[in-house]
């Protein structure tokens, strides 16, 4: 079992009496977490969407699918049909996972690190940022990737408000940048 995993469970009557819950079934809990490339500049480079397809799959542990345009739109030169991004939904083991190599491992390695941002939650649990490259994680070597790109990671909890997942999150070891929320 994960390591995130244990610590979840180990943590739950400490966010029960944290968060004054009563009914131990509505103790929040990480439910997905989705990493998504907007990939609009290798758009006519199928070469370029295979390498970062493969890339967010190996750092994902899971197999990444490329997205396809819906509609056209002219400013933004996209047809139907075309490729626009690369993203994997990752829940149980391979969310525990992924998370816990994120805290501990990835986001050490970013330079000038002082956390990630406390105001990308979205009113309903949720938890959102970005990362400027795929190259802090340690299972990517700089000469297998073809163009260094960003990737948003969204974090879907069961929380019913942004301060019970900021104190998940908080309790789980996301390092959040210091101040007021």
């Amino acid at each position: 079992m994960a390591r995130l995993k244990e610590k979840y469970l180990a943590l739950k009557p400490e966010l029960q009496k944290d968060l004054e819950i009563k009914n131990p079934m509505q103790i929040p809990a990480l439910d997905k977490v989705v990493i998504s490339v907007g990939a609009g500049f290798a758009m006519k480079d199928n070469k370029l969407i295979k390498n970062i397809e493969d890339t967010i799959t190996t750092i994902a542990g899971q197999k990444a699918s490329t997205v396809i345009a819906k509609k056209s739109v002219a400013g933004f030169k996209v047809r139907e049909g075309m490729p626009v991004g690369v993203r994997v939904t990752l829940r149980g083991e391979n969310m525990y996972n992924f998370v816990d190599r994120l805290v501990s491992i990835a986001l050490p390695r970013v330079k000038d690190f002082r956390g990630v941002p406390r105001n990308g939650f979205d009113g309903r649990g949720n938890y959102n940022f970005g990362l400027q490259e795929q190259l802090i994680f340690p299972e990517i070597s700089y000469d297998s990737i073809m163009q260094i790109h960003g990737m948003n990671i969204t974090v879907v909890t069961t929380a019913e408000s942004d301060k019970a997942a900021f104190t998940l999150l908080e309790k789980l070891g996301m390092p959040f940048t210091k101040g007021s929320n």
